[in-house]
């Protein structure tokens, strides 16, 4: 009997991305609101522009994978009830003076219809993928994408991109063009630099172009780029952190010792990608150009590119989910989260404006000096404070702090996520102490973060304890002789609430040296 992995609720769509060197696919669940949950991925190594670029022609043995890789994932993604599945072909396919006999094949064979995309639309897709994974701010960036048969360089903020362009400079076609196939010793040094002579001469227009633009920070994505980095961080030098943050002082070092190995020694050094020890020096020849044409001294690391961009695109199609507009990367992250264990998105919203207004009351009074930064963190994580209640009510709040701090929320990087799942595990029972290795692991000022915010998510979590919404505002005030105030306004009996908000008196003593005293005020009007 045929069994479907279909899931109960929402719509599935499928994403495929076929590069020069890889195929990915990525299989979603998309709920009516436009959150949506991932439910595989896959990659596959197909090799599909190998010998192409001397005469532009797919090969035949390179199709033959591609076409396999590719009816393997059609399968996969309608086992999935897939309604849509978008796919798209690069560099190798668009170059490829035989691209119209590889595409019906692709849709004989593999039951699929692929759409090649120029390179100016793999950049925007790309930027896509990347921005909607990364907090930006305000900050405007530059992105290089290294395939293996283009390199994309985009320049953008978080709400849209300013410049695209395309080069064609990827870890196989160059490979290609500067070495025999059966060459595997070692790179020598007038090797290597004439392949970024090469590079330079190529890009040297488009990087002209990028340095008119303010660049606060770059963005690397694929393969490549993240190998580079993980190789330097096994190397353990300096700028090369956990934080996925490659240095050019790092690179440098990483490609002496790339080139400095015959290709079989390449393939064992610690961090590397066996499959890609061939096209690494390559590849890294053109990311290591583009950072000194650019003055870049660091570029941050992304896992995220097309096949995230193709989903991004896919989402953002206004007739379709209208509700996401507007929303930040951050604030789609944590909805999805939120909804994928079940949020109670009621009681959220209440606990949610309740601890906003003691935030912001309390800095009025002088009792923080925190700003908008912790606000953000707070707002996210009274959101996300009870969805451990989907394992089970008893320890929810530790069950939310696992969920939070191995979710990958897209948009934060480390220490923001452990302060909001800090937040969260705090948010009932214990305070904040350093015999909890998660708080302790923690900087002296993250920590003191945590003591704050997690004392008024615990607040307005019992201001709002029987999940009634009979609390309707509450605010501390400094009275005339400098007492602090907790005013309460309230449409009903609220006796419960005031048991539960007195029980963080000790606690709120401990963190603010200050006492409360509690004021039930009328409905407002």
């Amino acid at each position: 009997m045929e069994t479907s992995l279909k899931p109960s609720r929402g719509k599935v769509a499928a994403f495929l991305d076929m590069g020069t060197n890889s195929v990915r696919l990525l299989v979603v669940r998309v709920d009516p609101g436009g959150v949506y949950t991932v439910l595989n991925q896959q990659r596959e190594v197909v090799r599909l522009g190998e010998g192409e670029f001397q005469e532009q022609l797919l090969q035949p043995e390179a199709m033959d994978r591609a076409v396999l890789v590719c009816r393997k994932f059609n399968d996969l993604a309608r086992a999935y009830g897939a309604e849509d599945i978008v796919a798209v072909a690069t560099s190798a396919t668009r170059d490829a003076e035989n691209q119209g006999k590889f595409l019906a094949r692709l849709e004989k064979e593999a039951g699929l219809e692929v759409r090649v995309i120029s390179g100016r639309e793999e950049a925007r897709l790309i930027y896509l993928g990347v921005s909607s994974g990364v907090h930006m701010g305000s900050r405007n960036a530059a992105f290089i994408d290294i395939g293996g048969g283009s390199t994309e360089v985009i320049v953008g903020n978080q709400a849209e991109h300013a410049y695209l362009d395309t080069l064609k400079l990827g870890a196989i076609r160059l490979t290609q063009m500067f070495f025999l196939p059966d060459e595997k010793g070692p790179v020598s040094a007038p090797r290597y630099a004439l392949i970024c002579q090469y590079v330079k001469n190529a890009a040297i227009r488009t990087s002209q172009r990028v340095r008119e633009h303010k660049i606060d920070m770059a963005l690397g994505s694929s393969g490549t780029i993240m190998n580079l980095a993980e190789i330097a961080h096994e190397m353990k030098l300096k700028g090369a952190t956990e934080e996925k943050c490659l240095g050019r002082e790092a690179l440098k070092r990483v490609v002496e010792t790339l080139c400095a190995l015959p290709l079989e020694e390449r393939r064992r050094l610690p961090g590397i990608n066996p499959e890609r020890a061939d096209i690494l020096v390559a590849g890294a020849a053109v990311i290591e150009t583009l950072m000194d044409l650019l003055g870049l001294k660091e570029i941050r690391v992304s896992d995220r590119g097309l096949r995230d961009g193709l989903l991004v695109d896919y989402l953002s199609r206004p007739e379709n989910f209208p509700q996401l507009s507007g929303m930040t990367v951050r604030q789609k992250s944590v909805l999805r989260l939120g909804r994928t264990f079940g949020l109670d998105e009621e009681h959220a919203k209440t606990t949610s404006r309740l601890t906003l207004g003691l935030f912001d009351s309390a800095r009025e009074a002088g009792l923080h000096a925190y700003g908008s930064a912790e606000r953000e963190l707070l707002e996210h994580a009274v959101l996300l404070h009870d969805i451990g209640m989907f394992i089970s009510f008893s320890n929810h709040h530790a069950h939310s702090h696992y969920i939070i701090r191995n979710a990958e929320l897209l948009g934060f990087n480390q220490t923001e996520i452990a302060i909001i799942a800090c937040v969260a595990l705090f948010h009932r029972k214990r305070l904040p102490d350093k015999d909890n290795p998660d708080f302790a692991a923690l900087d002296k000022a993250s920590r003191q973060v945590v003591r704050v915010l997690s004392m008024f998510v615990r607040i307005s979590e019992n201001l709002d304890r029987t999940h009634t919404g009979m609390v309707t505002g509450a605010r501390f005030r400094l009275s005339k002789g400098g007492k602090v105030v907790l005013e309460i306004r309230a449409s009903g009996d609220i006796q419960m609430e005031l048991w539960g908000v007195q029980s963080q008196q000790e606690g709120f003593r401990k963190i603010f040296k200050r006492a409360f005293e509690v004021r039930v005020l009328p409905p407002a009007g």
